[in-house]
């Protein structure tokens, strides 16, 4: 069943691998560069403290940051657990895709999506009472893991598991990050 699962998951993969547009790649090598999105971060981290405070703020800032660094430690931790190859890394593949990146790790899973999404959740869970535009952020995650799957470096379900892994966390952390809140 595993073996089936994957071999969809690799057509799947190719398939969208495959949509890319030589023009494009520069865009989307900008987008998957986790240094393109700093002043989406600043402006996460002001419309926290201006929404919040100061001593809240910094309680919010801290879970977002928590929420962060736990889905990227959860990843590197799973990576190294199952040992998938990244798709740039499979023979089989090599002649049917486009590789615009060639990392080494492991790729399941995604500590791009997982991270992404976490944040973003836990943002737009913290923020949308007092922002209602506030969901518009999920296009960054959406965008941040498409172009892993562009780049050459992640299957889908590397990205959905991420995806679910990020979300789970925010919910949790979000549930603390209130909890203390409520004393403050």
């Amino acid at each position: 069943m595993l073996e089936i699962f994957e071999a969809w998951d690799s057509k799947l993969f190719v398939f969208l691998n495959s949509l890319g547009i030589e023009q494009f790649d520069s865009l989307w090598i900008f987008i998957t560069q986790i240094e393109s999105w700093i002043p989406l971060f600043i402006y996460f981290a002001v419309l926290i403290f201006y929404f919040y405070g100061g001593k809240k703020g910094f309680v919010v800032f801290f879970f977002a940051t928590l929420t962060f660094t736990i889905a990227l430690a959860l990843s590197s931790f799973a990576k190294e657990y199952y040992g998938r190859l990244r798709p740039n890394n499979t023979e089989e593949l090599s002649g049917f895709i486009r590789i615009l990146q060639d990392p080494n790790s492991f790729s399941f899973f995604s500590g791009h999506a997982s991270s992404s999404f976490g944040i973003t959740t836990f943002l737009v869970l913290m923020l949308r009472k007092f922002h209602k535009w506030i969901y518009l952020a999920f296009l960054w995650p959406v965008l941040f893991v498409l172009s892993r799957i562009y780049v050459g470096v992640h299957y889908p379900a590397d990205i959905l598991a991420g995806t679910l892994v990020g979300v789970g966390i925010a919910f949790l952390i979000r549930w603390i990050c209130m909890k203390l809140l409520v004393g403050l």
